[in-house]
């Protein structure tokens, strides 16, 4: 081709010095930091499992975008930032993005007509991630990749078994429910009075910071419903595999129904769950409140008073339970507070069980808002639900990505508690030019990047890391054939 003179941009000056501007700096890119995502997942194969949570029915003679190199496409995109597949029709041009996955024509030289120079998949091709038809097989005409949505459930569970190489003895598993806004007339829109808008209800469960389950819901049900079965198949999961660990199921007051309990009892599970007050629990906690008034009046500060005690509604409940009660007086005035527990007031007193074993739920809260804020988890504008939960289980496997980024690469370090956005902003957008040659891909990484050591001893973190998990995993169990009139319950 011939070699044209790229046009000057004259800019103000600095001083005496000319400030001009080109197009012929080569192949750049603003992400080189994704070389250790890249890391993250040959070591645990994070997305090469998720992968087998799809079946595809495309014949393999006329696939240029294999399954796994889709998702990897996909989910590097939500860790770098680009939340929706149209940002891929410009990211198709990244050779960075095609090397973080695996592409090995990285410049897309050698693809035919209109793709010449684009290694990458585009919007088009991306969609069939997401808009998955509940059947298909080989003589379908369109849309020949299809998602197992219980199996996707499953899947976060059998990666969080494959964290310990010694079994735990304690997990706690929190569960939550949070709102993704709708804007649209998505299928399953219902009106949600307490958040005061349209949306959806998903139903998370962690253990710490890793998630354990990212159930879909409409807005219309109640907090608890699904749970249930969520829970008896998570915990037998997790006594098939550490069959001494003690399990602590953990939430706020909208779980706290008869049926849960009754359940955590009878499978021997211990549970915390918040308790709405009544004027019978005020008058039990009396004394203590007006205790706590006298604290505050004293010293002018908020007081607490803890009481330990059991209780039993009038109808609802099947048995009398332990309840701890906090009495505390604020500035603005009371604020009682009560929870119940199947946990023993020997290894668990009262004080000790209300601030460090339930407010301890707060974190779950942090990691819920990490996934909404910075990896667009309630981006649910596709017009199913079947299809905007494979959006929410493609941001959660984005955020394991980050959290084994964290745990991992970033121990030790100044970064080793840091939010997603922070890791992004901070590590991944780092400015370099690209070199592809037959026998190497040479990346020039910024000389003014101000976190050169982070970055070094990340590398060095993931390097040293054991051979990686995702070669000994089994692939999991495909369900039958979901119905495709019913949303994920």
């Amino acid at each position: 081709m011939t070699q044209c003179t790229p046009t000057l941009f004259d800019f103000q000056a600095l001083g005496s010095r000319e400030v001009v501007a080109a197009f012929n700096g080569g192949k750049v890119t603003s992400d080189a930091g994704g070389l250790l995502l890249r890391e993250v997942e040959a070591k645990f194969g994070y997305i090469t499992q998720f992968a087998r949570c799809f079946t595809d029915y495309r014949d393999p003679e006329a696939v240029e975008h294999t399954l796994e190199e889709l998702l990897k496409q996909r989910i590097f995109g939500l860790c770098l930032g680009y939340e929706d597949v149209n940002d891929h029709d410009t990211l198709r041009h990244d050779p960075l993005l095609a090397v973080l996955v695996g592409k090995k024509d990285p410049l897309g030289a050698n693809r035919p007509g209109r793709d010449k120079g684009k290694a990458l998949a585009g919007k088009s091709t991306l969609n069939r991630l997401e808009l998955t038809p509940v059947r298909a097989n080989a003589d379908s005409r369109y849309k020949k990749i299809v998602a197992h949505l219980d199996v996707m459930q499953h899947y976060f569970v059998k990666m969080f078994v494959q964290q310990y190489v010694v079994p735990p003895t304690r997990v706690v598993l929190d569960v939550d429910a949070t709102n993704f806004a709708l804007h649209g007339h998505q299928l399953g829109r219902f009106f949600h009075g307490y958040y005061d808008e349209y949306c959806y209800l998903p139903l998370y469960i962690f253990c710490g910071d890793f998630p354990l389950l990212a159930l879909l819901r409409p807005s219309n049900l109640d907090e608890p419903v699904g749970l249930l079965k969520h829970l008896q198949r998570i915990v037998a999961y997790l006594r098939e595999h550490w069959p001494s660990v003690a399990i602590l199921v953990r939430g706020d007051g909208g779980f706290c129904r008869e049926h849960l309990m009754r359940w955590c009892e009878e499978q021997r599970v211990d549970f915390l769950f918040g308790l709405g007050k009544n004027a019978r629990l005020k008058r039990i906690l009396g004394g203590e409140m007006q205790q706590a008034k006298v604290q505050f009046e004293a010293t002018k500060e908020a007081s607490r008073v803890f009481k330990d005690f059991t209780y039993q509604t009038k109808k609802s409940w099947s048995r009398e339970r332990r309840v701890v009660g906090k009495a505390e007086h604020l500035a603005k005035g009371e604020n009682p507070r009560f929870v119940v527990t199947s946990l023993s007031a020997e290894a668990f007193p009262a004080q000790a069980l209300y601030e460090q074993e339930y407010c301890g739920r707060g974190n779950m809260e942090n990691r819920i808002k990490e996934k909404k804020l910075f990896l667009f988890a309630d981006r649910v504008s596709c017009r199913t639900m079947r299809a905007n939960q494979v959006r929410l289980c493609l941001s959660t496997v984005a955020y394991l990505v980050m959290r084994g980024l964290r745990q991992h690469g970033l121990k030790d370090t100044e970064m080793a508690q840091a939010q997603c956005d922070t890791i992004r902003v901070k590590l991944l957008k780092l400015g370099a030019t690209i070199r592809v040659s037959i026998r190497r891909v040479t990346l020039a990484l910024s000389e003014a990047f101000p976190l050169q050591a982070v970055f070094e001893r990340a590398w060095e973190n993931l390097r040293n890391l054991g051979a990686s998990m995702s070669s000994s995993a089994p692939a999991p169990e495909r369900p039958p054939p979901q119905n495709p009139a019913a949303c994920p319950s």
